[in-house]
């Protein structure tokens, strides 16, 4: 299992946000603008829509990877798990990395499709309506560990989505002060 922990945590790591933007917008640094986060959306406020399109895409793709590594089981939960928290706390960025929401979905796509389905719908339909990214993945980070663990005979990763969801709500803490004192930023603003 420390084998693949290791392997997820090295490809969450990967500060895939903050190289593309800092290639598109002129160097800039994404975690001294904006949110200071190095996700899609503020490399979407930095560097544009299909910049942003790109790293959310690499995002998920390398949780789906890091599980894909590591097998079947609960060693493929383990690197998961992993790969969000190298995409929280990645050792490159002095541990400053993004909120988890897209690497997140990568992993439990592989690992539990229809919930995340479920989670994924959730986030489209909050962020449709309200133009918050950031209630947008606070509800599907609800959504989906309620949906897992209606989903019965996966205990491994039923505890995995569950890890990870406390720790992207644990990331989310600014943006839920932000969201009840009104001034959190919607999208294109």
């Amino acid at each position: 299992m420390i084998p693949a922990i290791l392997i997820g945590y090295a490809v969450g790591s990967l500060p895939i946000g903050y190289l593309v933007a800092h290639k598109r917008a002129g160097g800039v640094d994404l975690r001294t603008v904006g949110s200071g986060n190095v996700g899609a959306t503020n490399v979407y406020r930095t560097a544009g829509l299909p910049t942003a399109l790109a790293v959310m895409c690499a995002d998920i793709a390398k949780g789906a990877a890091a599980v894909w590594i590591a097998g079947g089981g609960p060693n493929a939960v383990a690197a998961g798990v992993a790969a969000v928290i190298g995409h929280i706390y990645p050792i490159w960025l002095r541990f400053k990395g993004g909120k988890g929401v897209a690497t997140a979905s990568g992993v439990f796509g592989v690992l539990t499709p229809i919930p995340t389905l479920i989670a994924a719908a959730a986030f489209v339909i909050i962020v449709a309506r309200t133009r918050f990214v950031s209630l947008g993945s606070i509800v599907a980070t609800i959504v989906l560990p309620i949906a897992e663990w209606m989903t019965p005979g996966r205990p491994a990763v039923d505890v995995g989505v569950t890890i990870v969801a406390v720790l992207i709500l644990f990331r989310h803490r600014g943006n839920l002060t932000r969201l009840r004192a009104r001034t959190e930023r919607a999208l294109g603003t």
